[in-house]
């Protein structure tokens, strides 16, 4: 039996989903901290090591994602402003170290997304070709935020036959309620989760 192939995905530490950000989650800039100090200790055990961005346009709605002007984001489907391309909120969080990323994908130009598989690389590539191009056949996820954008990518990873663990505390969701509800989704899909 060949020895299985691993990648981890990070889902959208940004500074925008950590605390003091338009969408941020409390933990977050200790689940980003903890990610590197683990990415430190583990990177040669992983094919890949590849960070996802929210990605937004400055100038539109990108598809209904952003709620419509004189309108309340319903924070289910329409959201606060955040995550833009030009601004210092899509930037990855100051605690997340970049320094063993080896891809970074970047999702929702123009449009709603959620999870990593619907972004590209910088030369176009989707995260699906990405993976099987290196033979990966396991993935690790981490990020922000379990009940959003990382149940997404999860559920995404099994849709896509790969083994999926989700590695405990090293990730944050928005509510306890709404995270718990995503945590058995997760394991519904055979996901390993905390």
């Amino acid at each position: 039996m060949s020895t299985p192939i691993r990648a981890l995905v990070i889902v959208d530490v940004q500074n925008d989903f950590v605390e003091g950000g338009s969408l941020g989650v409390d933990g977050g800039n200790d689940v980003a901290a903890a990610i590197s100090t683990h990415v430190a200790a583990h990177a040669d055990s992983y094919a890949a090591v590849i960070a996802s961005r929210d990605w937004h346009d400055a100038d539109s709605t990108n598809g209904g994602h952003f709620h419509a002007r004189g309108e309340e984001p319903d924070f289910s489907t329409t959201w606060p402003v955040h995550c833009v391309s030009s601004a210092h909120g899509s930037d990855y969080a100051p605690g997340l170290d970049l320094t063993h990323v080896t891809h970074h994908v970047r999702k929702g130009m123009g449009e709603p997304a959620y999870s990593a598989f619907e972004g590209v690389t910088d030369d176009g590539a989707t995260l699906t070709a990405v993976l099987g191009g290196l033979d990966v056949t396991e993935v690790d996820v981490v990020g922000i935020a379990t009940d959003y954008c990382v149940r997404a990518t999860v559920l995404d990873a099994r849709a896509a036959g790969l083994a999926v663990t989700l590695l405990p505390g090293l990730h944050a969701g928005v509510t306890d309620a709404t995270s718990a509800t995503a945590l058995d989704e997760m394991r519904a899909a055979g996901a390993v989760t905390p």
